[in-house]
């Protein structure tokens, strides 16, 4: 694929990313898995495969979303079911009638995101959690539930709690016991900032960070997530670019029909895949015509997501193609949006150069 190769070499002289480690997978065989450019450019740090990328809010279809299928798979929850039956910590904070659907569709009212952090330096570590899920019972909706679709970082801040209060665990260990060990999926995880984490070599570098006043490498870049520990529902996860494909890859195995270890039946993804009266996906984003970073030629069924930091996939159900492109777009700085219209000329490119139009 050399002109998807090309493409991506182009980008880097063109300074819209310094590195990126693309992996793609057709019909469940990878077409294409390569690393370019630099990880850190600083360090003069060369781009690998292995390369682990602060995936940002890929967390929330790779993490968050598989989470909530699990507990409804153990009939913990049920979809449509009000938040407040399970945590009714939120009666009188007027989110009685938000549903956990509405969570993951960002359909709840809650507003798109909130510099928490700063409020939350302020506190002892071990008392974080608490003041997090006070800061969440207190925020007003900014509409009522059900009515429009604000992405909302805030609803999968209110999904991680809800992950916590229903299994027992903290976020990241259920994702490791009920999704990805049953998947044998070895490099998606969580630095949890107070423990032992793999060499900082084996990261990418994201931003100068002007508040924290370091190069963030190794750490996770969203504050919110960042001073929580480095575990959260709307960030967080850290990963390698075939991994993050081989994830999709057995999502979209079972939406083809194929039950899985674990929650992964085809009955719960093609529910989280489908698309509701609004044509909305559970966890993911979907093509929005025109102008979606998937670019032409992905099919309407196709499910995907984008990550801050420079971070994407997408699949194609009808295709059985998944498409994952890691970057470090925001190293050094994360002004740069170049990436806005990289990313739709990428994905046409892939499609015709496999011969899938």
């Amino acid at each position: 694929m050399k002109d998807t190769q090309n493409l991506i070499t182009e980008a880097i002289d063109a300074a819209i990313f310094p590195g990126a480690v693309i992996a793609i997978s057709l019909k469940g065989k990878i077409a294409l898995h390569k690393a370019f450019g630099q990880a850190d450019i600083f360090a003069d740090q060369v781009m690998t495969t292995d390369t682990f990328f602060d995936l940002a809010s890929l967390t929330k279809p790779l993490a968050t979303a598989p989470a909530i299928m699990a507990l409804e798979h153990s009939q913990k929850l049920e979809l449509d079911q009000p938040v407040i039956e399970l945590l009714p910590e939120l009666n009188g904070s007027g989110k009685e009638k938000i549903t956990v659907r509405q969570l993951l569709n960002h359909t709840s009212g809650l507003p798109d995101w909130r510099p928490w952090f700063i409020e939350l330096m302020k506190v002892p570590g071990e008392q974080r959690s608490a003041r997090l899920r006070e800061l969440l019972i207190a925020e007003p909706l900014d509409e009522n539930p059900g009515k429009q679709t604000v992405y909302s970082d805030l609803g999968f801040m209110l999904l991680a709690w809800l992950v916590e209060e229903l299994s027992g665990q903290r976020l990241d260990r259920y994702m490791n016991a009920e999704v990805y060990d049953p998947l044998n999926i070895e490099d998606l995880f969580y630095l949890d900032r107070w423990s032992v984490a793999p060499p900082v070599e084996r990261f990418v570098a994201t931003q100068l960070c002007p508040w924290r006043n370091r190069l963030l490498k190794g750490q996770v870049d969203d504050d919110n997530t960042w001073v929580m520990g480095g575990v959260g529902g709307q960030a967080g996860l850290f990963g390698t670019a075939v991994e993050v494909c081989a994830l999709m890859e057995a999502l979209l195995l079972a939406n083809g029909g194929t039950d899985l270890s674990g929650p992964f039946t085809s009955e719960t993804i093609c529910r989280y895949f489908e698309r509701d009266g609004d044509g909305r996906a559970l966890g993911f984003d979907v093509p929005t015509r025109p102008g979606s970073s998937s670019g032409q030629y992905f099919s309407d069924s196709s499910v995907g997501h984008l990550g801050f930091t420079g971070t994407s996939f997408w699949a194609d159900p009808e295709r059985g193609l998944v498409v994952v492109l890691l970057t470090n777009r925001v190293h050094p700085f994360r002004f740069n949006e170049g990436i806005r219209s990289f990313r739709p000329k990428l994905h046409d490119m892939v499609i015709q150069e496999l011969g899938l139009v």
